[in-house]
């Protein structure tokens, strides 16, 4: 961390509206002519977002900067090379800041919570340029800079943005500028990748509703906003909202809950272009109001933001309802990750909570590197969980649920160690071990295993169980009531003990990696007890309390029970999913878990048969209703074509996808075999329904991809490897082979 990264820049505000966005602004003189300029830098951040222009132009293509924190303890800075605007052109530079309200004052959560950071929005930033001389100059934000209202008159993460084109051509009044104090000992380089654009969509309908809306459908369910070039009478109001579903024919927009997801575009009278840049809304579906003259599809474009992410893996197989659920995994995961993996882009809600990731992570590795982004949100994760009142791991990180002011009727469930959604200080790194095999980063996520497995001590009680405290345990099994999400067939408690054994095992193996021979007996023991403590008083004769898909799935998979009861065990989880007609039984909990827990017990039929039912409750479902993101809910949108009753509801929500990881493993074939896939295991299992499957992932030791077909009772199966990368191949019939590098073709008969 450099405590003088920004110099002695001032963090600054100005006094008006919340809602306005103020642009500050400075024109200075140079020391030197621009043509002796050798180097320039900004280095920049806020209590809030920021966009920052030198001579009008752009700074970088990043947007919402510098994204979400635990700002309490961490505040990224960035550092834009901005050389070629500072050395080109003539006189004095001018710099200007526009600063939104952002996550810090964005009136977070839901249910009223109105939680905020603080009151007061702030940006920094420091130009330092270089000249041939070897001379330095900087210039930093102060109280003598000016500041104004700019044309954005309203902005929200959650309600929009309205922009009045007029604004631009009139000179406002000058606002009062403000020097604000803020730690400067929060200030750290960023380390996340940059939220920025990414694609573009075009409408691929716009028609007339039954009530005589304007709609627009862009194809996809995706995040970000429109852009749109636009002219007419001055003082027109065009009112864009966003809806990711349709429902009797209009949007959709009861699921948004109190976020009005709405931008306002106000007419110049001149040509305009607008692009809301300091909120975003996850959506497919538009209505357009106050359009003036006819709307063409030509007239606007969906703008996709999210986290700067390098595509790493893909699938295709013979059925393409499953390559569509692929496809829907890979954009929830686009819309999700913008700045903070969070549950869904959409509704006033939209926050990193736990659970969800670490049910997902596993997936989330093989379709994106995702090292640097989840590296960073376990950093917040850390220090959230070190300043927390018992130190356990939040339901959500960065926490903006302390500052939640919910009403007195809203019962907000206790916050003590919690499992799947506390395991995330545990899984995710174990998800980023196995993906990148980085020790480094490894280790420094160490600290917060260690306050995980602490915390949940405290509610072991004396029969080795963690059967204490509050549990959110299988969350949304499809059985349960819609209003009722926590209410699960399977014993929270038997959930909670086998994510304890899965996690003491893993910081018993981390903590042997880094060193730490002391923790990784008191880890190794704890495993011992909490597996003893599951096999006595959970499990009899293979039949596991609760009995129901989530226990046996996680037992199984997490490698809790003993030789004998795991293939008993085995053999239950089958016939429990043969009795629901192969549709899904399972909630966030269960569901990563339980086609690996069949075809690991060798009921490998019924795993393909539980991946391809296309009846509600089931993976298909969504996609046989026109899905094209994964759902929050195995029934977010009924059969009739209504949405679920629940209060809670999303159709981007990318829990119940973590079914990828075992289609890219077992369907696939590729398998890592040492952490950071130094060694390989190319394994796929075909299954009824699917005749072939083609895989690929880009690994950093290179591309890997297997591919393989049935036909006529024959197995053909083809690999490609990086240089001296060595794998073992395992064929269906039980033939091992083992490579170093290269292409290899092998066939069964």
């Amino acid at each position: 961390m450099t405590l003088d990264a920004l110099g002695n820049a001032h963090f600054i505000t100005a006094r008006g509206d919340r809602h306005v966005a103020p642009r500050f602004w400075i024109e200075a003189d140079l020391d030197h002519p621009r043509s002796d300029v050798v180097g320039a830098v900004l280095r920049a951040t806020a209590h809030g977002v920021y966009e920052a222009r030198i001579d009008g132009r752009p700074v970088s293509d990043s947007v919402l900067d510098p994204g979400w924190t635990a700002y309490e303890w961490r505040l990224p800075y960035q550092e834009h090379d901005v050389r070629d605007l500072v050395a080109t052109g003539s006189g004095a530079v001018r710099l200007d800041l526009v600063l939104g309200n952002g996550w810090y004052r964005g009136d977070l959560a839901f249910a009223g919570a109105n939680a905020n950071y603080g009151d007061v929005i702030s940006v920094a930033a420091v130009l330092e340029v270089t000249y041939r001389d070897g001379s330095v100059q900087r210039i930093i934000t102060d109280a003598n800079w000016s500041a104004v209202a700019s044309d954005t008159t309203r902005n929200s993460l959650y309600n929009g943005q309205t922009i009045d084109a007029r604004r631009r051509h009139v000179e406002a009044p000058p606002l009062e500028v403000l020097e604000v104090d803020v730690d400067r000992g929060r200030l750290v380089p960023q380390s996340g990748p940059p939220v920025l654009r990414h694609e573009t969509f075009q409408p691929t309908a716009i028609w007339t509703s039954p009530t005589g809306r304007t709609l627009v459908d862009f194809g996809q369910n995706l995040v970000g906003w429109l852009r749109l070039t636009v002219k007419g009478p001055e003082g027109t109001q065009i009112e864009i909202r966003h809806a990711e579903v349709l429902e009797d024919g209009e949007l959709g927009t009861r699921p948004l809950r109190a976020a009005e997801a709405r931008d306002v575009f106000i007419l110049s009278g001149g040509v305009d272009t607008f692009e809301p840049t300091l909120t975003f809304h996850g959506f497919r579906y538009v209505e357009v109001r106050g359009w003036p003259g006819e709307l063409s599809p030509d007239s606007l474009e969906a703008v996709v933001v999210h986290s700067e992410m390098r595509r790493t893996g893909h699938f295709s197989c013979s059925e393409p309802l499953v390559n569509q659920l692929i496809h829907n995994s890979v954009w929830g995961q686009k819309g999700n990750f913008l700045s903070v993996p969070t549950d869904c882009p959409q509704r006033d809600e939209r926050l990193g909570w736990t659970g969800d990731l670490a049910a997902y992570a596993a997936s989330a590795c093989f379709q994106f590197d995702t090292a640097d982004f989840l590296d960073n949100w376990l950093a917040d994760l850390l220090t959230e969980t070190a300043h927390s009142p018992d130190r356990a791991v939040p339901l959500v990180v960065p926490d903006a649920l302390k500052y939640a002011t919910f009403p007195e009727d809203f019962e907000m469930p206790p916050w003590t160690a919690t499992a799947v959604w506390g395991d995330a200080a545990i899984w995710v790194p174990q998800a980023l071990w196995t993906a990148y095999g980085d020790a480094d980063r490894l280790a420094s996520h160490y600290p917060a295993m260690k306050l995980h497995l602490a915390s949940v001590q405290r509610y072991i009680s004396p029969t080795g169980l963690w059967d204490l405290g509050h549990q959110l345990g299988d969350w949304l099994d499809p059985d349960a009531p819609p209003d009722q999400p926590a209410d699960a067939k399977a014993d929270p408690h038997v959930v909670a003990t086998a994510c304890l054994y899965r996690s003491a095992t893993f910081a018993a193996e981390v903590a042997g990696i880094i060193g730490e021979s002391e923790d990784a007996t008191r880890w190794t023991q704890l495993a011992e007890r909490t597996r003893a403590a599951f096999n006595e008083h959970y499990v009899d004769g293979g039949i596991i309390k609760s009995d129901c898909a989530t226990v046996y799935a996680l037992a199984i998979a997490f490698g809790v029970l003993d030789d004998e009861d795991r293939g008993r065990a085995g053999d239950r989880l089958a016939a429990i999913v043969r009795e629901a007609g192969h549709r899904v039984t399972t909630g966030f909990a269960g569901t990563p878990f339980v086609t690996w827990a069949l075809s690991e017990t060798g009921h490998v039929d019924d795993a393909y048969a539980l991946l391809l039912e296309r009846e509600c409750p089931s993976w298909l479902y969504p996609v046989t209703m026109g899905a094209t993101t994964v759902w929050e809910r195995w029934d977010s949108m009924l059969p009739d074509g209504t949405i679920n009753p629940g209060e809670m509801t999303s159709f981007n929500h990318y829990a119940l996808g973590a079914v990828a990881d075992w289609i890219y493993q077992v369907v696939g074939g590729i398998r890592p075999a040492a952490a950071g896939y130094t060694r390989v295991r190319i394994q796929p299992v075909p299954g009824p329904g699917i005749t072939w499957a083609e895989t690929s992932y880009e690994s950093r030791h290179g591309m890997i991809s297997a591919t393989w077909h049935t036909d006529d009772g024959g197995f053909t199966l083809d690999v490609a490897l990086p240089d001296g990368l060595p794998a073992e191949i395992v064929l269906p019939d039980g033939r091992v082979e083992q490579v170093v590098g290269g292409v290899h073709r092998l066939t069964t008969h």
